[in-house]
């Protein structure tokens, strides 16, 4: 079953990685994002499309950016690795810790964007968490 998901995913990664067209994106914009089928304990995509939620953090070119999956539901025992937030008038969950670089390639329709409110408090708990993890 597993082996059926990864090769379907390796398809759609294919033809995702022959996309050239040319996306106009932005910080503090949630995209859905085909995120794929992924290893472990990381974020995957859902459905057909393998698609995420993902909080655009960081634009470094028109090409690449630093985004954060998002979910529906945080983790009561681990508060420090998410960030709760209002979008859309339902509740989102940033996971800080699967920060990744992705590919504009990987965007697929944008869901919205968030105020600059919610936006700093999830920059700012990533530099805590960064800073008493790693440092």
């Amino acid at each position: 079953m597993t082996e059926d998901i990864f090769n379907k995913w390796n398809e759609q990664k294919k033809e995702i990685d022959n996309n050239e067209r040319e996306i106009f994106f932005a910080e503090r914009e949630i995209w859905n994002i085909k995120m794929g089928k992924n290893i472990g304990f990381e974020e995957d995509g859902k459905g057909e499309d393998f698609l995420r939620p993902v909080l655009i953090l960081k634009k470094f070119s028109k090409e690449i950016f630093w985004g954060i999956p998002l979910t529906s539901s945080c983790k009561k025992e681990y508060p420090q690795f998410y960030c709760s937030f209002i979008f859309k008038g339902g509740e989102s969950v940033a996971i800080l810790t699967q920060i990744k670089l992705y590919s504009t390639r990987r965007l697929y329709y944008k869901m919205g964007r968030i105020g600059e409110k919610n936006f700093n408090l999830i920059k700012q708990k990533l530099i805590t968490l960064i800073g008493n993890e790693f440092l």
